[in-house]
């Protein structure tokens, strides 16, 4: 059972992580179940502190995820449609990868100025409120890959340490 709670946690890790970047997954919480599921084995000690202070890392920064984008547009006089624009520009770099690596940079800007413009913004307004549409949701996203990241690690080293009594049959 521990091996598979292990295995299961791990996949949880790696979907985190892309959750980091896709608008449909909730990065940070799906990290913290994985994180969840190696503490549930046998061969890891029950720790609440860490999973408490975990849990509340992840949904703060799920949060912020969601105002961040939005302080940036206002600061910067965008729309909600500078915000979706962005989020739909993500989706095309991550399915179309025509720009390559780039194209999750390139994308999600040309997305929110797009919005912008359709919104009847003129060119001046719209590439302002792009570039807080854009800046803010590249925070986020950073944000979001940082905890995933280091959920990872930890749960690797949590692993590693403990790899002994986890792979005993």
């Amino acid at each position: 059972m521990d091996i598979a709670l292990l295995i299961i946690g791990f996949i949880l890790m790696l979907i985190g992580i892309l959750g980091s970047f896709l608008p449909v997954l909730p990065g940070p919480p799906v990290s913290w179940v994985g994180l969840l599921l190696l503490y549930l084995t046998k061969a890891v000690p029950d720790n609440w502190w860490i999973l408490g202070g975990t849990l509340i890392l992840a949904l703060g920064v799920t949060v912020l995820d969601y105002v961040i984008p939005a302080a940036g547009t206002k600061k910067f006089g965008g729309s909600k449609a500078g915000m979706w624009g962005s989020i739909i520009g993500l989706l095309v770099a991550i399915f179309f990868p025509i720009l390559g690596p780039f194209g999750i940079i390139v994308w999600p800007f040309v997305g929110a100025l797009v919005g912008e413009l359709i919104n009847k913004a003129d060119q001046k307004t719209a590439l302002k409120a792009a570039f807080g549409s854009f800046i803010g949701f590249l925070t986020g996203t950073f944000l979001k890959f940082v905890i995933t990241a280091a959920y990872f690690v930890f749960f690797i080293i949590v692993a590693i340490k403990h790899s002994g009594e986890l792979f005993s049959f």
